[in-house]
Order: C-alpha cells, then sequence, then structure tokens
C-alpha cells in the first residue's frame, strides 16, 4: 500500500522547488528523504521534529523497503563522508548501517576542500553510471566543512510492453512547438478525479510511471493524491513525449518554506551525529536526470547535505490520452509508493 505521507512530503516539497510552472523541473523525493532521513537521525530536539515533519514518521521504512526487482538496474548508496577530526558517534554508525547502501569515508576538508569536493563527485558519478559527474560545484565544499551527507542513486527499467517505435511522431504540445510524441495502446490502469487524468505505466522491477496530466492549465499539486487513487485497470491509447531532462538546484531555501529550519541555523542540534554542538548544515545540494524513452526509462539522482562548524482486451473500446500540454511525471515504486523521480514537464 503505498504510503500517503511520503507523497505529501514530495506533493509539499515541489510544490516549494518548482513554483513556476511554465519551467521544466526534475527532482527525486526518494533521495531528498534518503539524505534529509540521515541528517534527521543525526539531528535531536526541534531540528530533528521539523525534519520527520515534513517526511514522515515511517519515512525510513518506505525508503528501505523500496526494493527494486532483478529484473531492473537499481543503484544506491548513502554515504557519510566525515573530516578526520570530527567524532562521530557509535549511534549514528549503527543507525547509517541500516540504509542501503551504506558507507562511511574520509574526506580532507579541512587540508584540501577541492580535493574532497571530487572525491565525492567522484564517487556520486560512479553509483549513477556516470549521469551526475559533478554534483557539487566549486565553492560547495570548503575548509570549514566537516561532513557531508550523500545519498545517490541509479534507476534502469523497460516497459512492460514497448512504444512501438514506428507509431512515435512528432505532434503539438502546447508551449513548446511539436515534440516526438509515442504512443502505446493496452490495458493500464487510469483515474480521473479532482481536475486530472492520471496514467500508470508499468515497468519491469516493481516500478511504474505515473503520467499525471491536468484537465487545463498545470497548477498547483491538488488533487493528485485523489487521483492517483481513482486508477483502475482500463484500455488507454496513450501519446507521451519522449524525454531527456537534467536539473541541478539548491534545496535551502525551499526546505525553510516548508517548516526546515533550525538545522541551518547555529540553534541545530546534530549531536546525534557528534557530540561537537558546532554542527550546522549549510546547504542541501540536488541533482536528478531522467530519460524516457519507447523502451523505458534511466534516471538518477543525487543529494548531499553539507554541513559545517559556526564559526490489451481487444473488444474494450480504448480511452485515449494526449500528454499535449504540460503534464507531472512520477516514477514510483508500486507497492510502498516510494517515489524515485518527480518531474515537471512544461518543455518535453
Amino acid at each position: 500500500m503505498p504510503d500517503r505521507a511520503h507523497l505529501t512530503f514530495a506533493l509539499t516539497l515541489h510544490d516549494a522547488v518548482a513554483p513556476d510552472r511554465a519551467s521544466n523541473a526534475c527532482w527525486s523525493p526518494y533521495s531528498v528523504a534518503s539524505a534529509l532521513g540521515m541528517a534527521a537521525q543525526a539531528a535531536r530536539g526541534e531540528t530533528e521534529a521539523e525534519l520527520v515533519a515534513l517526511l514522515g514518521t515511517d519515512h525510513a521504512k518506505v525508503l528501505k523497503g523500496a526494493v527494486v526487482g532483478d529484473d531492473a538496474e537499481f543503484a544506491v548508496a548513502n554515504t557519510l563522508w566525515a573530516w578526520e577530526g570530527l567524532p562521530v558517534n557509535d549511534g549514528f554508525l549503527t543507525d547509517l548501517a541500516g540504509w542501503p547502501g551504506a558507507k562511511v569515508r574520509s574526506a580532507p576538508f579541512a587540508a584540501d576542500p577541492e580535493g574532497a569536493r571530487k572525491l565525492i563527485n567522484a564517487d556520486v558519478a560512479e553509483t549513477t553510471h556516470q549521469l551526475i559527474p559533478e554534483l557539487l560545484a566549486p565553492g560547495h565544499i570548503t575548509s570549514d566543512t566537516v561532513a557531508t551527507l550523500v545519498n545517490a542513486l541509479y534507476l534502469k527499467a523497460a516497459w512492460t510492453a514497448e512504444f512501438p517505435e514506428h507509431d512515435t511522431a512528432d505532434l503539438p504540445f502546447r508551449g513548446a512547438g511539436t515534440v516526438p510524441t509515442m504512443r502505446r495502446e493496452g490495458t493500464v490502469r487510469y483515474g480521473r478525479a479532482a481536475g486530472w487524468q492520471a496514467v500508470a505505466v508499468p515497468a519491469r522491477g516493481g516500478v511504474e510511471a505515473v503520467v499525471l496530466l491536468p484537465d487545463d492549465e498545470l497548477g498547483g499539486t491538488e488533487g493528485v493524491p485523489e487521483a492517483l487513487g481513482a486508477l483502475d485497470r482500463e484500455r488507454v491509447e496513450l501519446f507521451l513525449p519522449k524525454l531527456d531532462l537534467s536539473v541541478n538546484v539548491t534545496l535551502g531555501s525551499a526546505l525553510r518554506q516548508v517548516g526546515v529550519r533550525a538545522i541551518f541555523t547555529d540553534a541545530a542540534d546534530l549531536t546525534g551525529l557528534s557530540p561537537d554542538p558546532r554542527l550546522y548544515v549549510d546547504e542541501v545540494v540536488h541533482e536528478a536526470v531522467l530519460r524516457l524513452d519507447e523502451q523505458g526509462f534511466e534516471g538518477a539522482a543525487a543529494t548531499a547535505v553539507v554541513m559545517r562548524m559556526t564559526s490489451f482486451v481487444p473488444d474494450e473500446p480504448a480511452r485515449t490520452v494526449r500528454v499535449d500540454r504540460p503534464y507531472l511525471l512520477l516514477v514510483r515504486h508500486v507497492d510502498t509508493g516510494a517515489i524515485f523521480f518527480l518531474a515537471q514537464v512544461a518543455k518535453p
């Protein structure tokens, strides 16, 4: 049963991350929630409470339960990069070991911040199959950095039934001229509610891509849970644009908007990670890549929490869904509802 709190987290943060509905956006709720979930285990008091209020009390269970089947490619790493001089609590290391792909690595933040940045970027690039070669740009790591929590993921899955390549054609898309658009007809899960149409396209590995097409202009995310709840099997003729998105963003401002504030201040309490009371989060850096074509989809994402110290049924008629205007796209784990990617597509 998909977790409602995780969906609420994703939609709440999306509205803060991508307020401009006329622009493309792409990010990974799974990656961001994993990095913030590790930060929540490091946090205490109000700092922890604000993170849990956003993520939901069962966030770790949802993320750890999102196991992708062997018939899809999936890689995930959750890494604590720590300065050699930072004391780290054994209890935090025990908690970290419960996350998928958990690792602890040292980085020369004080002596060689540029070297530390390159070390982290190289590790992210390896996990993401080189789709994200430089998560951290110059300046994100400084000599004041003492720890960085990093989640990186890679997902590649084929559709359970491909879109025939000979049916792909250039078709109109509102605001973007004509774009290469795929076509497939078959029985999938379809729902309509609260101003949205939803079409869930199944992929291998227990994953699906859910197209969320608004009845009119793309506005807020109100009504999305109702549309997802209305999904039921129906024969659908789906026209869906091919997609290739890559977005790098900083999330500090968006997180403050949705109530995560203490962790970015001198009042931050991260003593679950280290007894040193001076730790605070300087910034949360995120990048996501998502590609979608006739065979399936490929995506990668990475999130860094950078810490510093102060100082088919042929007799049924098919319903036609033309994705010819801005829409939302979820790539999610079917059983848990963990959202690997959330894209806002204004110009495919």
